[in-house]
């Protein structure tokens, strides 16, 4: 698994298991395409490098000079990577604070807004009368059920006579028909 996340190459594994099967230790280094282990370049300031000659199969402790003489003790360098557009913030702050508001957003609300009233309908003055007469009647009997339906009756039926008055203006012949569904509902209420 860590061969496989340190991407080695072929080579580099092939190399790598088949120093584990003799039991020598681990290279420090291990050149990528070829057997071939290019002359190193002796710097004259680094401590000689212990090569330890065939060992044992049982495990054992590596000394410190040839764990700090492999890469186990460099850190990767950070390198940031921009997550957002830097311009479109720029902008969308430049005009935050030039007018107080977010225009961008502002304009793409708008158009959900505009999108939404050309989808829906408008429904009919008179459907929505009918709609209010309706939720009215519907909360009478919710409080008649509760035990309040004589404190409320007065107020829904006046207001169910107010929108019945708008409806015969709107149209007579509907709010005829209506008279008489509410006269049949509410035989002892509003008769005007």
């Amino acid at each position: 698994a860590l061969m496989e996340e340190s991407k080695l190459t072929r080579f580099q594994r092939r190399y790598l298991m088949d120093c584990v099967k003799r039991g020598d230790a681990l290279p420090v280094q291990c050149h990528p395409t070829s057997s071939e282990e290019p002359a190193p370049a002796a710097p004259a300031f680094s401590p000689p490098v212990c090569q330890p000659s065939r060992l044992s199969a049982k495990p054992h402790l590596r000394p410190a000079r040839v764990c700090q003489a492999g890469d186990a003790y460099t850190r990767e360098k950070f390198r940031p990577q921009a997550r957002r557009d830097l311009e479109k913030e720029k902008q969308r702050l430049q005009n935050i604070l030039a007018t107080g508001k977010d225009v961008v957003e502002h304009k793409v609300k708008q158009m959900l807004v505009q999108t939404k009233e050309e989808e829906i309908p408008e429904p009919d003055r008179f459907e929505e009368l009918m709609n209010e007469v309706q939720e009215r009647r519907e909360f009478l009997a919710e409080m008649e059920a509760l035990g309040q339906g004589k404190k409320y009756q007065r107020i829904v039926l006046t207001e169910i006579s107010q929108k019945m008055h708008e409806m015969e203006i709107i149209d007579k012949k509907r709010s005829e028909e209506m008279r008489e569904i509410m006269t049949k509902d509410f035989p002892g209420g509003n008769k005007s």
